[in-house]
């Protein structure tokens, strides 16, 4: 039996640090803390890597202060639509889903396009009847609509709109549970403003995420465009598979790869098969916890805090 490992971020994003003061960092860590709990105990008792990523990841979706599930973030009709992936690196299979606006935990409904489904990706109304048919509870979209979502909302819709730091960020887990098994899980309301019916990189196969036991687990945050068009999951791997370099140099590559002509936010976290930790991104602000087995986890909201950790 191996050690197993897992890595959460709760996105990455250029930020005025006053959008961040002391209480909602503590509240923010706490919350991260929660999430990472939440998979690691999976994990401790021999549970699976894709357990423990969904269940991270569902954490998050139910926590407001997370731009996934509950607190997604409005598109430009007031309405939160959501999208997630979810990837078994022992299987190479997956499931994803977007447009989603009644469901509670996206990433359960990935989940289980993944293993009951003939398809890998779903999406709407399509998305919203499976989930039904699998007996997930649909929620009132009032549930999904914090006081704090509604003010950047029509900031946005009066042109009086400023930075915020919930800005395009996203959720994710990736792990390495005792059987060696590497898994992924992605899941976002996408960026504020957005017109209806856009999809972003988190549902994305290599985009938002991608899973092989042989390689690495890679989940990414930040500008949906510039990630999807990079293909920034699927360059560490790459990156790892054929140049052979380290999870580290392969999460620093890709959060560079063609940035001159994709300028954005890109934030990821990685883990190969020897459960070696990647935490990289080229934002001031990149939200992440880990923990290996039952050592003390490390939690961090600003990429200074990451930068120290890793390079203490």
């Amino acid at each position: 039996m191996g050690k197993c490992v897992i890595i959460i971020h709760g996105g990455a994003v250029n930020t005025d640090p006053a959008t961040i003061p002391p209480d909602k960092e503590e509240k923010l860590k706490a919350g991260l803390r929660q999430a990472l709990l939440a998979g690691a105990e999976i994990l401790q008792r021999g549970g699976a890597a894709l357990d423990a990523v969904e269940a991270a990841v569902k954490s998050m979706e139910d926590n407001e202060l997370f731009n996934a599930g509950r607190g997604g973030m409005f598109n430009i009709n007031g309405e939160v639509e959501t999208e997630a992936s979810i990837m078994d690196g022992a299987t190479l299979r997956g499931g994803a889903v977007s447009g989603l606006k009644l469901v509670k935990n996206p990433v359960s409904v990935a989940r289980l396009v993944m293993e009951k489904c003939k398809h890998s990706f779903l999406t709407a109304e399509g998305a919203q009847e499976f989930a039904l048919s699998q007996g997930l509870p649909l929620h009132d979209p009032t549930y999904f609509k914090t006081a704090e979502q509604q003010q950047q909302w029509l900031e946005i819709i009066q042109g009086t709109s400023t930075e915020y730091a919930n800005k395009h960020d996203t959720v994710g887990a990736v792990a390495l549970d005792q059987h060696g098994n590497l898994a992924m899980a992605t899941s976002t309301g996408g960026i504020e403003g957005k017109l209806r019916g856009r999809v972003g990189d988190s549902c994305i196969f290599g985009g938002g995420g991608y899973a092989n036991n042989e390689v690495c687990a890679v989940s990414t945050t930040g500008d949906g465009e510039i990630i999807m068009l990079a293909g920034v999951a699927h360059e560490v791997y790459a990156l790892r598979k054929y140049k052979k370099m380290s999870i580290t140099k392969a999460a620093q590559e890709a959060v560079g790869m063609y940035a001159d002509k994709l300028a954005g936010d890109r934030g990821i976290i990685a883990l190969d098969p020897a459960g070696n930790v990647a935490i990289e991104s080229n934002t001031n602000v990149m939200r992440c916890a880990y923990q290996v087995g039952e050592e003390e986890p490390f939690v961090a909201v600003w990429k200074e805090e990451v930068e120290r950790h890793f390079h203490q």
